[in-house]
């Protein structure tokens, strides 16, 4: 039998696993709302992982979600590590494309609220 601890770290990963996946679903429809396309959910690379790629009229879009009870506190959590990782992962990504590194592309974040509300950040953080 699986011990109380163990139990309640697995139930709180599945809760924030399926918040995750939610806040993703709803940055997914905003973006959509504005007609950009979606290409890739949780594009895995060497280096880590986007959680949206999307595509724009002119522009490839690179899109860390993050979810959580206020837009503040989901800003907060986007680090410098993380958006190191985001913009290796870019490249290989990139380096898929016919154009390489000279696709125009930016580096959204989109913020979901406890309420389910999304508010899309553009060029949230660059180079």
């Amino acid at each position: 039998m699986l011990d109380p601890a163990r139990r309640n770290k697995s139930d709180s990963g599945r809760r924030a696993y399926l918040s995750g996946q939610a806040g993703e679903d709803s940055a997914i429809r905003a973006y959509e709302d504005l007609g950009v396309r979606l290409l890739a959910q949780r594009w895995r690379g060497a280096s880590g992982e986007i959680d949206l790629i999307l595509q724009a009229p002119e522009t490839l879009i690179f899109c860390e979600v993050k979810t959580c009870r206020s837009f503040a506190a989901a800003a907060h959590r986007i680090s410098q590590a993380q958006m190191q990782r985001i913009y290796q992962t870019a490249e290989e990504f990139l380096g898929q494309q016919p154009q390489g590194a000279l696709t125009p592309s930016r580096f959204d974040a989109a913020l979901v609220d406890g309420f389910g509300r999304v508010e899309i950040i553009a060029n949230a953080f660059g180079q």
